[in-house]
Formats: C-alpha cells, structure tokens, sequence
C-alpha cells in the first residue's frame, strides 16, 4: 500500500472545530476575552470528505492566576472599589481561576459548493464550573477637599459559579488545492450564558462579540505531514451590565504534526493573543488596558472508525509565558469528534 493511500483518509478530520470562549479564559476586562486562544488545531483548513452532520465534545480545563494591577483591575469591575475613586494604590493582591467546561458542537456541512469551497455552519454551547479568589490587602491614600487620608483593606474574595455559557454561532468555508488549503470563517457571541458583574466567577462574558478570520495549512499526504495557521480579529460590544468595551483583539493559532501511522500523529502546537487597541471604560488609575499572551505545547491525535462514521480524539496542551493585563497559567484540552466517514472504495470487476 502507498503512503498516498494510508493518509488520504486523513484529509476529512477537521482537528480544530472554530469555536470559542468561555469567561474561564481570561483577558481583557478583568481579564475576560472572547476568544479562547488554542481553539484552532491541526488540519484546521481542510475541507471535509463527505457533507453531513457532525458533532464535537472537547472537555477543557484551565488554571490561570496574576496579581498587582490584574487583580486590582477586578476588584474596580467587580464594584469593591469605585471606578471614579481619586486615590493612590498599592496592590498585594493575588486572583487565581480554574475552570472545568465542555464544549458542544454540532455542525453540518453542505454538498453544494459556495464559491468553489466547501460550506460548513455550527454552534456551540458550553457547561462547566468556574471557580475564582482574590486574596491580599490595599494599601494608599484617598485624595479628599480636606487632604490626602491613608488607609490599608484586606481583601478575601470566592466565587463559584456552574451552568451554561454563552451560544457561539459559527460558519466557515474551505478550499484544497493539492497540499494547500484554505479557510475563511465568522463567529460570535450570544450572551445568554451565566454572568453577574458583581461576581469573580462566570461562565458568560456579559457581552456581544464578532470574531472573523482566514487559514491555511499545509498537508502532504505522502510523507503525512502537516502544519496549520489560523489568524482572526474579535470585535467586542459595550457590556451593557458595565458600560465597559473591551479592545480589538488579534490572535493568532499554530499547529504541526507527523503522522507516525494513518491513524496516530503528534506535534506540538501554540497560539499568539495581542490586544490592538485599549478597552474603554476602565478606571482611570489603572490606566490602558491591552492584554497580550503566548501559549505553547504538545498535542497527539488518533482516528479510528465508528460504524459508518470517523471518530477522533486528540489531548494537547498549552502552557503560557510574556502575559500583560491577563491570567496566565495551563490549559489542557481533551477532543471527542465524530463525522461521515469516506466512502468505501469501489471494487474493480473483471470478466
């Protein structure tokens, strides 16, 4: 058999389904983006097979924690201390997060080309646990008429929040010329998950969200190599709950593999989050808000066949470094997709 035969299989799996965000991915205000960086993973651009239905589990887990103005900054969204107050402040405080979700995601791609690509819609819902504390004391001088008065606070904050996400509509559409493919896609955020503004954990974002982007990634099934780059831009609306807007953001998701055998790969992967432009609405004192992120790590895939259907299940993991105006830590995520499998090849007849 062919290394042409034992790969082409391979080119259908969509390793990373386009969707985001749940709050236990921290940026932006109080560290909250909508964009969950890593989402995107190997043979990203890829069209699929065979049109139908299709469905991904992915079960995420995050520990995140920062301190000085990171955690200053949630104490001023929280309510604790007065956006408009006139002091100043020293913070030895500490915010640590985790959060355990799993994200759901049918979607269905189309028989009919648009465009001369393949069309596919989604959406996906989230469930999980998030959990956040803030611990540490206060320190500074309030300007007043009279003066400036000292004053030091220590601060002992849990919160734990479990139930559903936001909604997270997608649509993308893939081209595949030989070993080069090509994605463009769109998504959004529909804010109807858990979220209080005065409250450290939450699973919503509280806010509205449009997010677009292109990808490409190279797969030569001869040698079964591959590599994928998917780049996207969020816009994000005014939190209504906090008259707050976050900032443009850019992020920026990698992936590379070898595929040992036609159903086993690995390689490492990594994403780049940059905020572009400062939130609106933060407190003076702490100044423009812009958050930035590196992640890097190591994934492995396996593909087997369920039925009639292709089933795939990948575990990679990311591990972060250079945060600004963001938590930072490790995130680990576990994937479960199944779609229609290729079809069976046709036996030759001879007489």
């Amino acid at each position: 058999m062919s290394r042409d035969k034992v790969f082409n299989p391979l080119r259908g799996i969509v390793i990373g389904v386009a969707l985001l965000a749940p709050q236990a991915a921290l940026a932006d205000e109080g560290g909250v983006s909508f964009w969950l960086p890593g989402f995107f993973g190997s043979l990203s651009a890829v069209p699929q097979q065979q049109p139908g239905f299709a469905l991904a589990t992915i079960y995420y887990h995050t520990s995140v924690s920062a301190g000085g103005d990171i955690a200053l900054a949630r104490e001023f969204e929280i309510g604790r201390i007065p956006a408009t107050v006139a002091a100043s402040l020293r913070a030895n405080l500490n915010l640590n997060a985790t959060g355990d979700l799993g994200l759901i995601i049918p979607s269905y791609t189309f028989a009919t080309p648009v465009l001369g690509g393949q069309a596919s819609v989604g959406l996906m819902t989230v469930v999980g646990n998030t959990t956040s504390s803030l611990a540490g004391t206060l320190s500074g001088a309030l300007t007043t008429p009279f003066g400036s008065i000292p004053f030091m606070r220590s601060d002992s904050i849990s919160d734990s929040v479990t139930g559903f996400g936001d909604l997270y509509p997608q649509a993308t559409l893939k081209w595949n010329q030989g070993v080069n493919n090509f994605m463009i896609y769109m998504t959004g955020d529909i804010p109807v998950g858990n979220y209080n503004s005065t409250s450290l954990a939450n699973i919503g974002i509280g806010h509205g969200a449009i997010d677009g982007g292109a990808g490409y990634t190279y797969f030569n099934p001869q040698m079964g190599q591959e590599f994928t780059a998917v780049g996207g831009l969020t816009y994000n609306f005014v939190n209504p709950s906090t008259d707050y807007q976050n900032g443009i953001d850019f992020h920026l998701d990698m992936a590379a593999s070898q595929f040992v055998s036609k159903q086993f790969f690995v390689g490492p992967v990594g994403y780049v989050y940059e905020q572009l432009t400062p939130d609106r609405g933060s407190a003076p004192i702490l100044g423009p808000i812009e958050s930035r992120v590196f992640g890097a790590g190591p994934q492995v895939g396996f593909l087997f066949p369920i039925g009639n259907m292709q089933g795939y299940v990948n575990a990679k993991a990311y591990f972060e470094w250079d945060n600004h105006d963001r938590l930072a830590g490790f995130n680990t995520w576990l994937t479960f997709s199944i779609s229609p499998a290729a079809p069976a090849p046709t036996p030759m007849i001879t007489k």
